[in-house]
């Protein structure tokens, strides 16, 4: 396996939305958002959330890296830049219709709750937030993950910018403990779910 990352062209959105569904299928913070619904096909409901979720971020502002292996893909990780996102509102109201189908009324609100909840916990100092990473299901155990980090924190670093994320689970957190990143305060408010805000600060 020759596994390279790269960043991902437009027209693999779908694609590495349809990974990060996979990997998030069975997240708790993601189970309280959006239930899954009886018959539905839950990696097809949430790759419509995720690809929408990329696009409501201005191109200028986010960076998709895709992990492939002989025209396979494997992984993919979606960071935001640090803020303001100039053409961010517009963004964002375009993707309003396809956050509406996959998520209606009610889990648009909750929505908008746990993001609020999630971004008071973010720091002020101006950082690259990863969003989501996830690794396809036939490819977990082989690093893919720490390829895909290895990549975006070498964008980071050569920016000499900080980094932070959120961590639902304790093996994701030892994952990024070796990347750089140290643990911060818990998020609070989620009923089946216990995040961790994580943080990166600037090398050099």
């Amino acid at each position: 396996m020759s596994i390279t990352v790269r960043p991902a062209s437009p027209s693999e959105v779908p694609a590495a939305a349809t990974v990060l569904a996979e990997a998030f299928a069975a997240d708790p913070v993601l189970g309280e958002v959006r239930p899954p619904r009886p018959g539905e096909d839950r990696v097809v409901v949430l790759g419509a959330l995720f690809a929408a979720l990329v696009r409501a971020v201005p191109d200028r502002a986010r960076a998709l890296d895709v992990a492939v292996d002989e025209g396979r893909l494997l992984g993919a990780a979606f960071w935001q830049a640090p803020r303001p996102h100039v053409g961010g509102t517009l963004a964002f109201v375009r993707q309003v219709p396809a956050l509406l189908r996959v998520l209606g009324t009610g889990g648009a609100l909750r929505a908008l709750r746990h993001l609020r909840r999630m971004d008071r916990a973010r720091p002020d100092a101006p950082h690259w937030y990863l969003a989501e990473i996830g690794v396809a299901a036939a490819a977990r155990g082989q690093g893919v993950g720490g390829l895909l980090l290895d990549h975006a924190l070498r964008r980071v670093d050569a920016l000499a910018q900080h980094a932070y994320l959120e961590s639902s689970t304790p093996q994701n957190r030892r994952l990024y403990r070796r990347h750089g990143f140290g643990d911060g305060a818990p998020i609070t408010g989620f009923r089946a779910a216990a995040p961790v805000s994580m943080w990166r600060p600037a090398v050099g």
